[in-house]
């Protein structure tokens, strides 16, 4: 089939691209590059199934262009952290609430076959239960987290006015090889990956005894594959791992040093994705284990050569929006 990949050169994006050829799948990227990473698909530069367009998602001509005789769009572009959404909470807005609409509205002139949106745990917040099912209340509490959530709500909208076949997928704390290494401070795997190559010692929030629900890159995209392939339509889904993984324990099987550094406001002291509707509608099920990702990822060390070194004094600074306009 002719797929459509929005945000195609970034983390995910470039996985699922990997996963679309591998089946066979002629892949347009879609990527602006912002965040994107053009040597995130230099392995596949020689594939003359891979095209891959710069451009920006709010393009409506390009987009239009492309997508003309396309079967799938997976739409994945967006800008991600919280501190950054806080501080241009207009830019977050254009991209993943604009570009959205833009996105949906050139799938539905060119009658795509499939649109699967790349959603956002985050919309849940701190939620009241665990492990968190996709009728939990939602408590968008930062303008990432809104703007992905806005961005839903005008996909299932599309596919309920204009019975465009939508669905769409709240991804879970995801981690893999291309995981960014540049940019505002946040995932901890690319925090604590590049403090170990410095033989610094990590720092741990609070006391480490937080969990979050780690998803291995590639089962996220094996989720995205089989919900566009299946039949399914203007359904909500979590993809998640299913479990929940202490920092901890994450520290233990790094191997090092610690620093505590406060807890932050608004941070969930759990992350736990409830995927007993995914794996009843498609029986879809993770495949990677926490372990297994953990020593993939420091086989992929040197990827975070470049990576910034994040000290407590460079976190405190970076955060300090996050403290300012999130705090009770």
């Amino acid at each position: 089939m002719k797929t459509i990949v929005t945000g195609g050169a970034g983390f995910i994006g470039s996985h699922l691209v990997d996963r679309l050829l591998v089946d066979g799948h002629q892949v347009i990227v879609i990527d602006n590059f912002v965040t994107g990473r053009s040597e995130n698909l230099n392995h596949q530069k020689e594939n003359p199934d891979l095209s891959i367009i710069e451009a920006d998602v709010i393009d409506t001509d390009t987009l239009l262009n492309q997508f003309k005789g396309a079967d799938w769009v997976f739409h994945l572009a967006a800008l991600a952290d919280i501190v950054p959404s806080i501080q241009k909470p207009q830019e977050y807005f254009r991209t993943n609430v604009d570009g959205t609409f833009s996105v949906l509205e050139a799938a539905r002139q060119t009658n795509i076959k499939r649109f699967v949106y790349a959603a956002s745990s985050s919309c849940y917040g701190i939620p009241d239960v665990y492990p968190t099912p996709e009728t939990a209340e939602i408590r968008t509490g930062y303008p990432y987290a809104l703007t992905k959530f806005l961005g839903e709500r005008l996909v299932l909208h599309w596919g309920k006015v204009y019975k465009l076949p939508v669905m769409s997928l709240r991804f879970f704390n995801v981690y893999g090889p291309r995981s960014r290494t540049t940019g505002a401070y946040g995932a901890v795997f690319g925090v604590f990956l590049a403090q170990k190559l410095h033989g610094e010692a990590y720092t741990v929030v609070g006391d480490g005894k937080q969990t979050r629900d780690f998803t291995f890159v590639t089962d996220i995209a094996d989720a995205c594959v089989k919900v566009a392939a299946s039949n399914i339509c203007c359904e909500v889904l979590n993809v998640g791992s299913g479990n929940t993984y202490s920092i901890n324990r994450l520290v233990e099987l790094l191997g090092g040093d610690v620093i505590h550094i406060p807890k932050r406001p608004s941070e969930p002291d759990c992350t736990q994705a409830d995927i007993t509707k995914i794996q009843k509608l498609l029986h879809w099920k993770p495949n990677v284990s926490f372990e297994i990702g953990v020593q993939i990822m420091l086989d992929h060390i040197q990827d975070w050569k470049n990576a910034p070194l994040w000290t407590p004094e460079k976190i405190n600074k970076a955060t300090k929006d996050w403290f300012r306009y999130l705090s009770k």
